[in-house]
């Protein structure tokens, strides 16, 4: 169980770091804090996001708003048919000078990267990705190279039955922590939108940091010590292993989607103030870390079901545990 001091640490550094960056990127991102709160949590518990909505709903804008307001290095690669993935990780190139390969860095050498309407490239190109979300680094002609940290990567994709775009490799979409919609903004917050950024360019391109990449690793390292009791364990496995047996789906969540879920409740406890996770964090956050992870029969898919409803679904089904509290030992 975490001792005094760790909790200390959780419940004033990493909530105010939270609150700190939700503030900033709401003041541009407007009337989508709830988006905004799952982006940090993704944050935090070193995952990577997709944005997944129609042109024009704000999905670059929330990127780029988060990706300003962390102080980190940043780099925007725009996902089209024809790129291919040395444009996107690099390549070694032959000095004849020296008789040597030297590496040249692809842009996904950075520390925030933007994947825009990355459903536009193909799926080989959009693979290229998978080493570095899930293990920091990139391979080419056998020699590793390191990424810098905190990595993150933001996607954003358009709906698959747009024209243009293809459907992202089951492996690749199992590599985004957390998946969001962003919807059009109701009546009231788009007149405040047109008044607030009357005669402005981009919006977040004033958007001054408020963190830095150090105090961000030390806040992932925070929430990455929030105690998760066995009670709550076991909640997560019976969501993810519901998954697997539900009517309608055809693949249902790996174990990874089980990991990814416990982590990004770590984070959002941390992000409230506690030490420990309780079962209303795992709740929350079962369908935008579950959701898209589920494959549908095609039957269901004709039906309009989709991953997040058969997880919204099993959220009611499976019984919460009454315990997960601080108390509760891991």
């Amino acid at each position: 169980m975490a001792d005094s001091s760790e909790r200390a640490t959780v419940g004033t550094g990493v909530a105010t770091l939270a609150r700190t960056l939700v503030d900033a990127v709401a003041r541009v991102v407007v009337g989508k804090e709830d988006a905004v709160r799952l982006a940090v949590v993704g944050l935090l518990a070193r995952g990577h996001l997709l944005i997944e909505d129609v042109p024009g709903t704000g999905k670059t804008t929330l990127a780029r708003s988060l990706a300003a307001a962390l102080g980190c290095e940043f780099r925007r690669i725009q996902f089209t048919p024809d790129l291919v993935p040395s444009d996107i990780l690099g390549v070694n190139i032959y000095r004849e000078g020296t008789g040597a390969f030297e590496f040249r860095p692809g842009p996904i050498f950075t520390q925030v990267v933007l994947a825009d309407e990355i459903n536009r490239a193909t799926p080989r190109t959009q693979s290229a990705l998978l080493e570095s979300m899930q293990e920091g680094q990139v391979s080419i002609d056998g020699d590793t190279h390191r990424l810098p940290s905190p990595f993150l990567v933001i996607a954003t994709q358009n709906p698959v039955e747009m024209d243009g775009t293809f459907r992202l490799p089951e492996a690749q979409i199992d590599r985004f922590l957390l998946r969001l919609e962003l919807g059009y903004p109701d009546p009231a917050e788009e007149t405040e939108m047109l008044a607030r950024f009357e005669g402005q360019g981009p919006a977040w391109s004033e958007l001054a940091p408020v963190a830095t990449p150090a105090g961000i690793v030390t806040a992932q390292a925070a929430a990455a010590r929030v105690q998760v009791g066995s009670a709550v364990r076991e909640y997560v496995r019976r969501i993810t292993s519901a998954t697997r047996s539900r009517p309608g789906v055809r693949l249902g969540v790996s174990p990874r989607g089980s990991l990814a879920l416990q982590r990004a409740a770590q984070a959002y406890a941390a992000m409230a103030g506690r030490a420990y996770v309780l079962p209303d964090d795992v709740k929350r956050l079962a369908p935008v870390v579950l959701g898209h992870r589920i494959r549908l029969e095609t039957s269901a898919e004709l039906r309009g079901l989709r991953g997040v409803d058969v997880v919204e679904g099993l959220v009611h089904e499976v019984e919460v545990p009454m315990e997960g509290g601080a108390a509760e030992g891991a």
